[in-house]
Order: structure tokens, then sequence, then C-alpha cells
């Protein structure tokens, strides 16, 4: 009982209730705790890491404004290997109790991965536990004959792996099917006749994949692990346990990242697992389980049983028994379920913090945003790939979400600020507010720039000529991670999954959900095309899956999915072709007892072969019990107890027969997301349009008070407002690129009134005279310049400056009239790649996206004023410079360093990136 109440009150210190929100004095912004912040992924490389450095860099990223850190060690650099330390060796465990220590002093918390690279695996990990894959051989033996050749594995790997003979099933030409591994000798040889026709055998061999830990650091190297048996889960574990020796860590969350299991179909007790599950016994259908034909229905279904069969085992082998481990150790959960073979709601929602991932660039209409086609991957980050995580806590009640975050944004050294901004919006408008950077490498002070980095980073590493101005983002996510992880999420509608369509796939056998085929998994089917309509029509929902629909009850006609979740309104169906019985029952049931159903389609049949007949017969007749009547055009309705079905193909239709309405803000192209408060609510309103919008929008209730809260800047005022059709309008004004916080309350949060930019005088432009020095930077500060243009670095005729990446100085001496406007904003244009500025010696802080502007009035006066522009480049110039001289920068084990596309890096042939204030720099007056 005393160690699940530390644990208990560990968890209730890192995860923000709606109880926690405290307020900053006299602000309506909450106060900041450390899981606001953004955290970042810490490759320790080699693990060659110290005390020293360690606890220089934790200050460092503390200053930036970084919440926190997962350490996961990987390879090393070629050279220090006298640097190395094996993980999870005592003096490791020494080097992890100090950075717990160093970070709790900063304000910081720490998660660890329970591994090196990726995935789970290492020196703990035997032949018996590694990764198994189903292998499948095939004779033919003719009529009254037996088979010569033994049955034995023919794979030389295999064979010295130890793969294990588990079936051998005999398919007549007229369809009989006989087992016969109980006639196969110690040696292979089969001691059976064919009897009265040809026969085909199927012999299938429990195999290892052999798949070594991608990208491993000294003391982890191994095998991968079998995540789909227990005893080789707990075998894993067990190292950790030793190397605890039961003290605890002071790790906040145990990590798993993303599910990258190569060809691991099958574990040794899948056959007995299968039966304990499905009822059947999968050995008599090896040769449906194998088949390719797509024209028949029976393969299809197996596979079904068979991926669902994989599934339950991924979750209750690995996922809630690794859980269940971290909470043992004090310690919580996250977790990267996709790419798993398995029901990807269900395994986030088994762990306390799910985590996504984005990968590549998104495109944005946003202007002057830069998008180069080289950086472009297959498809683009889906934020409806992200909802799967967000939906998994939403509906079990969980508070964090995260995201690894800017993984191969673009090619190394290129990436701005500015790109990664919108970014980080789109991951928040689905449901994330935790991020995670990927990432920051750990450098000791003695390696030259641009230190040690990893290959598929966006490098927020202290040397990237950018971090003098990170900061200024910092604060942004955390403003915006403040109020998101605040209340609940506020989601009228819920959409059910049907993974067994998925499942029901005749081609292959397992079927891992990754982030990078969401185009042919996801994007085809009813349930993502709903989903995208029904957002683009204003509605929030999150998605269920069979087993957090068999969870959920019906309270006062709302649909409860846990004690801590926000209710429901409506249970949306999609078109689906399978639905299982139980799932059937249930969503009838809820009905029953009060709920709102809207189905598109009904659903064609049960999946799988498991007691189909007796399966499907319930199911029809139950989908018969639905009386439904015509209402209108289109729509049908069915009385069920307390409540209702419904069954419409436009959903939207049957959703306003039942005055549901989506935010019609969305029609001025705003994107949003909401939260539950005790007393209200937030929106966080988001334009990616290419466009200003300034205009009155209505928010989907009628209350007292709106304040509006600008996590750029972190300024404040209430907003103005009008009652109209019984609803609340609030005047906005956002220019594309910009977002903002709406906090609807019974009572004011403050007396300020938002000034609104929207009657702007003549600006002034200070297109001349301005002088430039270069304050810091490499590989030698560039001359300082007196400019009658602003121009990029590169076109100053200085071959210093073409290959200089830093920051450098821009000075500005102005004029203004006697009477001052009541606000100014200044607007620098075009910024390569971000600024801090100030105004007559005041700081007017970081402005680092675009659209590059900032009131400024405060800072103003009459008559002269200075304004100094301080401007930071990319590390992409200097690095070219590097390559082009041959200077060996990159040098590591493993991969070594790699380009956006895996192939060897070298900058040398690239042209010089725009660099410095090119302006229009103009300074407007609002009346």
């Amino acid at each position: 009982m005393k160690k699940a109440l530390l644990f208990l009150t560990f968890f209730s210190s890192v995860i923000l209730t709606e109880g926690q929100t405290l307020k900053q004095k006299n602000t309506p912004w909450p106060v900041i705790e450390k899981q606001m912040r953004p955290w970042t992924r810490w490759w320790w490389m080699g693990n060659a890491v110290d005390e020293k450095n360690l606890g220089e860099a934790l200050a460092t990223y503390a200053r930036a404004g970084i919440g926190g850190v997962e350490i996961t060690p990987i390879y090393g650099a070629v050279g220090f290997e006298n640097r190395y330390i094996d993980y999870l060796s005592p003096k490791w465990m020494g080097m992890l109790n100090y950075t717990v220590k160093e970070a709790a002093a900063l304000g910081m918390g720490v998660d660890m991965n329970n591994g090196t690279g990726w995935p789970f695996g290492g020196p703990q990990v035997t032949q018996e536990f590694g990764a198994s894959k189903l292998i499948v051989q095939q004779y033919k033996v003719s009529q009254n004959e037996s088979l010569r050749e033994l049955i034995t594995v023919k794979d030389e790997k295999q064979k010295k792996a130890g793969a294990i003979l588990q079936s051998v099933t005999a398919y007549s030409a007229n369809g009989q099917v006989k087992r016969l591994i109980d006639m196969v000798d110690a040696s292979g040889k089969l001691n059976w006749t064919a009897p009265g026709s040809d026969w085909e055998i199927y012999a299938l061999f429990s195999g290892k994949t052999l798949q070594q830990v991608k990208r491993a650091a000294p003391g982890g190297q191994g095998l991968v692990l079998d995540h789909l048996d227990k005893p080789a889960v707990d075998a894993y574990l067990n190292r950790f346990d030793q190397a605890f020796a039961g003290r605890p860590t002071g790790v906040r969350a145990f990590f798993n990242d993303s599910y990258e299991v190569y060809g691991a179909n099958w574990t040794p007790t899948f056959f007995a697992e299968f039966k304990r599950l499905k009822g059947y016994d999968l050995d008599m259908h090896i040769k449906e389980l194998m088949s390719k034909d797509s024209s028949s229905n029976e393969p299809s279904r197996l596979k079904s049983d068979y991926r669902e069969t994989m599934s339950q085992l991924l979750l209750d082998n690995f996922t809630i028994n690794w859980s269940n481990w971290a909470h043992r150790h004090h310690s919580i959960s996250r977790n990267q379920s996709h790419g798993s073979p398995g029901n990807l709601l269900d395994l986030y929602a088994a762990v306390d913090i799910p985590e996504t991932e984005t990968f590549g660039p998104s495109y944005f209409p946003i202007p002057g945003l830069r998008r180069d086609s080289a950086d472009v991957r297959n498809v683009d980050p889906d934020p409806m790939m992200s909802k799967f995580a967000s939906s998994a806590a939403h509906v079990s009640g969980k508070t964090l979400v995260s995201s690894e975050t800017f993984t191969w944004l673009s090619e190394h050294f290129k990436t701005s600020f500015s790109q990664a901004k919108p970014e980080a919006e789109k991951i928040f408008l689905a449901g994330i507010n935790h991020i995670f950077f990927h990432g920051t490498t750990f450098s000791p002070s003695d390696i030259p720039f641009p230190g040690w980095l990893f290959y598929a980073s966006t490098n927020m590493v202290p040397a990237n000529t950018l971090w003098p101005h990170l900061k200024g983002m910092n604060d942004y996510l955390t403003r915006c991670q403040s109020l998101l992880q605040a209340g609940q999420a506020d989601n009228e509608l819920l959409i059910y999954w049907p993974v067994y369509d998925a499942w029901g796939d005749p081609k292959g056998l397992d079927m891992p959900l990754r982030v990078h085929n969401v185009d042919t998994w996801l994007h085809p089917t009813a349930f993502y095309k709903q989903s995208i309509l029904l957002q683009q029509n204003g509605y929030s929902f999150d998605f269920a899956s069979d087993l957090m629909l068999s969870k959920t009850k019906t309270l006062k006609r709302e649909l409860v999915t846990a004690s801590t979740a926000a209710p429901y309104q409506t249970l949306i169906i999609p078109a689906c072709r399978f639905m299982p019985l139980p799932t059937l029952q249930h969503i009838v049931a809820l009905a029953r007892a009060g709920a709102r159903i809207i189905f598109q389609e009904l659903p064609e049949d049960v999946p799988g072969l498991s007691n189909l007949e007796s399966n499907r017969a319930a199911f029809k007749l139950l989908l018969q019990e639905l009386r439904f009547k015509s209402v209108t055009a289109g729509l049908q309705q069915a009385a069920v107890g307390s409540g209702e079905v419904l069954l419409a193909s436009d959903l939207q239709q049957a959703l306003l027969y039942k005055h549901i309405e989506g935010e019609k803000l969305t029609g001025s192209g705003l994107q949003f997301i909401r939260r539950k408060l005790t007393d209200g609510r937030y929106y966080y309103l988001v334009n990616h349009t290419a466009n200003l919008i300034d205009q009155w929008i209505p928010v989907n209730q009628k209350t007292a008070s709106v304040t509006i809260l600008d996590p750029l800047t972190g300024d404040y005022g209430k907003a103005e407002t009008k009652l109209k059709e019984g609803k609340t309008w609030v005047k906005v004004y956002l220019e594309s690129g910009q977002s903002l916080f709406l906090q609807l309350s019974n009572r004011p949060k403050t007396e300020k009134a938002w000034l609104y930019l929207s009657n702007p005088g003549k600006p002034l432009q200070l297109d001349h005279d301005w002088t430039l020095h270069f304050s810091s930077g490499g590989p030698e500060l560039p001359a300082d310049q007196k400019l009658q243009q602003l121009v990029s670095w590169t076109t100053l005729g200085d071959p210093k400056a073409v290959s200089f990446s830093g920051t450098g100085v821009y000075t500005h001496t102005f004029t203004l009239p006697s009477k001052l406007e009541r606000e100014y904003v200044l607007d620098l244009g075009q910024v390569n790649e971000s600024a801090h500025v100030w105004i007559n010696g005041r700081d007017a802080g970081i402005i680092w996206s675009i659209p590059f502007k900032k009131r400024i009035g405060d800072y103003l006066k009459p008559g002269k004023n200075t304004i100094r522009v301080e401007v930071a480049n990319l590390m992409a110039n200097r690095i070219r410079d590097m390559d082009q001289k041959g200077i060996k920068w990159r040098n590591y084990h493993e991969i070594n360093f790699v380009n956006i596309n895996y192939k060897p890096f070298d900058a040398s042939g690239w042209a010089p990136m725009p660099s410095g204030l090119l302006g229009p720099v103009l300074i407007t007056g609002y009346r």
C-alpha cells in the first residue's frame, strides 16, 4: 500500500489536472510547471558523458526554456572510445543519478529510454527470447507415395538460430486436411503415405528475425526482443531491475520508441494463444494463412483472427506488462504505439503518456514559409494520425499526450523556427500537449563546432546558430501547452475506428500500422474521409476502439468512457464492412440506456472465422431488430429503449437533425481545438491560411466574458463580443501564421481591453542607413558594414560573410512625431532566420517566426529612437564551407551521419542560404 501511495503521489505531481491549474498572479496565465515546457530527446553518443559536461548542458537547456530531457543512448563518435560507458553499468547508473539530481535542482524532469537505439533489445536477449517469425516450407507428395525429403528448415541462419518445427499440415486435392506433426521423427523424416490423391504439405517453423538493435550504444548491442512473449519481456526488464537494485531512479517516465521490429510475425506460443483467444486450431489453416488469393473470403477472415491475436499478445505481454513494470519503479510509461501490428488505440491507451510523432515537412500556404521540395517525404505528416494518440488519452481520461516532434523536418542545418512553428501548431490542433524535440545530442565542451550530432535530428543543440533565440520559441510552446494541459478535452463526438476492416486485408501477414504508410491503411477508408469532413465542418471528436466502447457507459444520455474523461454527446459509426458481434451488442445497449448512435451505413458482417455462423446469425438478427422509420430524405431513425439509432449517409445531416452543430468559425479558415474548464473553455485558434482573418466569429455557446490570450507574447485582454442568434460572437484579428487563445468564462478574467490592430496609419519605412556588425559565429567574423539597402549577407561581396553562420547586429536610428499613436507594430519583413530586438536600449523580445511582427508601442518615445536587431542565420553556410574545405567534422560508428535521403551527407554542393535582415522594415502606428 505504501508503494502504491508513493506512486500515486509522484504521478499526481507530474500530471497537471484541472485542480492544479494555478494562475500567475494578476494574469489569466497558469503557473508554469516543467511538463508544460517542451522537452527534448537527449542522445548520449557512446554514453560518453561526465558529470561536469552533463551539469553544464542541463543548465544551458534550462536557460533556453527546456523542461526536461529523455535519455536515449546511441552509437558513439570514432576516436572517443576511451570515454564510452557501458549501458546500465554502475558507472552509467551514476551518470543517470547525477542527471536526475541536477535536473531536479534546475526545475527539469528526466525520462529514460528502456533501451539503447531502437527497438528494445540488447545483450540480455538470448536466441530463445529474440524476435520471432514464422517460416513456412511447402512440399508436394503424389498419391500413394511418401515424402523423401527431410522436413528441416532450409535457411542456414535459421538452423543456427534453432528454428523449431511446430506444425506439419497436409492438404489433398479434394479438400481433406490432416495434421501430421506427430508423424515427423527427430531427423525430420515424415512417416506417412499420401492416400487417395496428390497432397500439398505445409511445414511451419518458429524462426527468428535475427534483427539487431538499431543505433545501439555500448552495452546495448544485441538481438531485438520478442515483444509478443511475456517471459521474454520479463527477462528483458530483469536487467533493469538488477541495475536499479531496488533503489528509486527518480526517472519520471520510461520510454519506448516506435515499433520497428521488422518481420516479427510470430512467437513460439502463438498456436496455443490463438486457440485460447479464437477457439480453433490455426495449424489446420496454414495454407489459407499463406494464401495470396484475394478472391477467396476464408484467407481474409483467417488473417483477421491472426492479426487480432497478435494485437492482443502485444497489448498484454508487452505494453501493459511494461507499463506495470514502470509503475513498480515509481515511474510512469510513455509509448509510441504507431508501427505496431496491433490496435493502435488500445496500445496507446494502455500507457500513461501516449506519444505520436511527426516525420517530414507539411505544406502550409503561409506567405514566405520555405518548404524545399527535396525535403518532402512520400506522405505529409497527417494530424489525423496524431489523433490516435490524443484520442487514446482523452477516452481513457489521461492529461498528457506527447509527440516526437520535428523529425527530418528539413535537411540538416536548414530548419528555421518559422518552419517548426506551424508543425507544432498542427499537432496541438490534433490534441497533442507535450512536445519532445527530436532532438538534442549531448556533446562535451572540448568537441569543436558543430559538436556531436545525431543524423535524424533538427539539431536543437547549443552549437546551432539559432540557439540564442530558442527561448522565444520555447516560451510560445510553453504558453500553449500550459493551456492545452488544463481541464479536459472538449469533444462532442466519439467515432468508432473499424480496425477489422484493415485486419481483413487478404495481403500479407502481420500488419504494422505505420505513420509512413497512412496512404494505404488509413486514407482510403470511410472512417478517415468522414473524420476529415466532420472536422472541416467544425466538429470535434475522438476515436474509439472496440475495447474502449466495451468500457463505455451511458449517463444522462451522454457517453462516459472513463471516470476521468469528458463525456461525449454522440457515437458515430462510419461505413464499415466488419464489426464484432459484442461491439454491436454493446452499441445497441448504449442506445437502449439513452445514448444517441449515428450509423453512416449498417455494418455488413462479423469479422474472422471464430464462431462465424452463430455470430453472423446473431449479428443479422440484432440489426433486424432496429426498426428504422424514415424521418426525411436520406435520414432514418430507430427508437431503442430510451435512446435512438440514426442511419444517414450524410453524417452532418443527422447531427444537425439532433441540433448538434459544428463550430461555424471554421468557415473563416481558422482551425481550433477546445479544452473544458470548471468555469468555461479555452479555444485555441490558428490561422494557417494565406490571408489575414479580421472578422467576427461565433463560438458554440453563450458566455459572459471572453479573454484573448496571445501565446506568442504572453499579452492578454478582454475581447470585443456580441450576442447573436443565441451564440457569443468574438472579434478576432489573426494574420497568416498567427494564433491565439480565447478563454470563455462566467466572469471577467481581466479588466484590460484587448487592442485590435484594425486601423493602421501610414507606415514608417526604415529602408536605409543601417550599420551591421557581426558579433558571434564562424568560421570568421566578417567585417562591419554600412548598408544603404538591406540584403543577404551572402551578397555583400565578402567571402567571409558567404561562409558565415552566427549573429549579425543591425542598428538604425529613426524619428517619431511628438504625439504617438496608441500602438505601434514593428514588421521586420524577410528575416533569415530569427531576430532579437532592442529599442532604445530596452529588450523588446525575440521575433522568431513568420510574420516577424511585434507590438512595440511601450518601447517607443517621441523624437529620436534607436533600434538594434540581432539576426541569427542557419548553420548551413558554415557546414557548406567546412565540407568544401574537406574539414572532417562527422565521424561516427554505425550509420555515421547521413542526409535526409539516408545517403552520405555532403553539403559542399549546396548554394548559400540567404542570411540576415532583408526587410523591408516597417513601423506602423495604430489609432
